[in-house]
């Protein structure tokens, strides 16, 4: 099951490096109302309600073309009222204030509670904010790879279910997009209406669709609601249901990968065993980059295992030269997508293993020795100049004394462990 020789390693939050399985598993042409893909797409259905903790009797799988942001747009148009209602925007980065651009585009009435990008959502004014307002619908992103943060979202859904005038009804949607099927995630314990996510994340598929896992009881309430025909989740459920077939064009080799990629992360030992692959990918990375000198822009105790971000060493580091040159050597890394600070992003998600992470960190050391400086190098400069300066005053002083400390070769030696001084 491993990649191709000759590709890229992908350290990103996704399109993601997936196995030669899987992208052998696109080599075969079916008809889309075939009734082997008909199978594969009960398949498919199936199995997510299982990886959801989501009971067949309450919730169901609604497959939608495109990619993540399409399904995250097909929920709001379809289960959001035309009247009557008002959505509460929980974010702390890129993904959830994109939420709030799909409101205003499709005139969905909102309010929001904004948290720093570098900051957890805090339950207690999620709490109070409830407490002040109503809401019909409350949404959240469960893993901001803005920055790499993990959110709460089984206790805001607990928040949620609380809300309103009886529990229950108040609407919770959750964007698991880069989260899902590596992090352990139950529908039923987090109180969830609907949960977002997408082939080309931790499932280790390809993109080409996005899924929504719906509570069943609320879905069946929204007919006619959808502001879009071909994002109208409503209409793809119930078609779906009826023929077990898409409305329109289904993405069928992608659907193929993706069958073969829940069949590998199985083989793992489902979401637990790929969480323990991921978390120690993340744990290696994370340590030889904190060797290196790097600082992670996120609190070790808001930070998931799924994607970790640097602040840009100072002057005269260039990120694009630094990408270029990772990118000759068939490593990519993500730039930063965060408004506060300069950044890149290294994501240990995918068909990615230690070795990976090891290379991937030797790369950089290379190059930053080549073209750029670590932290660690440039902090080290720092210290072995200031002591240079205190071993010529230590000579002054007490020149009789025959030798004297070569601080500047220790130095050398150990510039790569500079924080252990």
């Amino acid at each position: 099951m491993d990649t191709k020789e000759n590709d890229s390693k992908l350290f990103t939050p996704g399109p993601l490096t997936t196995s030669l399985t899987v992208k052998q598993a696109m080599l075969h042409d079916l008809g889309s109302r075939d009734t082997i893909f008909i199978n594969i797409i009960s398949y498919i259905r199936e199995k997510l309600l299982e990886l959801a903790d989501a009971s067949p009797d309450e919730y169901t799988t609604v497959l939608i073309p495109g990619s993540g942001t399409y399904a995250v747009e097909a929920t709001f148009s379809t289960s959001v009222p035309r009247q009557d209602a008002k959505i509460l925007i929980i974010e702390n980065g890129a993904y959830g204030q994109r939420m709030i651009k799909i409101c205003q585009a499709l005139n969905i009435p909102y309010d929001v509670i904004s948290f720093g990008e570098t900051e957890r959502v805090q339950i207690d004014l999620v709490a109070n904010k409830l407490k002040l307002n109503t809401y019909t619908h409350v949404a959240i992103i469960h893993c901001e790879t803005t920055s790499g943060i993990l959110n709460p979202i089984e206790e805001i859904g607990q928040l949620v279910y609380d809300h309103g005038t009886t529990k229950g009804s108040t609407v919770y949607i959750v964007d698991s997009m880069s989260g899902f099927g590596a992090i352990p995630v139950s529908l039923r314990n987090g109180h969830i209406t609907y949960l977002i996510s997408s082939s080309n994340k931790c499932i280790e598929g390809v993109p080409g669709f996005a899924f929504v896992i719906s509570k069943r009881k609320h879905l069946l309430t929204c007919q006619g609601q959808a502001r879009s025909l071909v994002l109208d989740l409503y209409d793809q459920y119930t078609y779906m249901e009826q023929s077990k077939q898409f409305r329109f064009t289904p993405p069928t080799h992608t659907m193929l990968a993706f069958k073969r990629a829940l069949d590998e992360l199985e083989q793992e030992g489902g979401v637990q065993g790929r969480a323990r692959r991921y978390q120690n990918n993340n744990r290696v990375i994370r340590d030889q980059m904190k060797a290196l000198g790097f600082v992670e822009l996120i609190k070790p105790e808001y930070q998931t295992y799924i994607i970790t971000s640097y602040y840009y060493p100072p002057a005269p580091f260039q990120f694009q030269t630094f990408y270029n040159k990772l990118s000759d050597k068939h490593q990519l890394i993500y730039p930063g997508k965060t408004t506060v600070a300069d950044c890149f992003r290294i994501g240990n998600i995918g068909r990615l293993f230690e070795n990976d992470m090891i290379t991937l960190v030797t790369c950089i050391k290379e190059e930053c020795l080549k073209h750029e400086r670590t932290p660690a190098i440039i902090e080290g400069e720092a210290l072995s100049s200031r002591l240079t300066q205190e071993s010529i005053a230590f000579q002054i002083n007490y020149f009789s004394i025959s030798s004297t400390i070569s601080i500047d070769d220790e130095i050398e030696n150990n510039k790569f462990h500079i924080t252990d001084y």
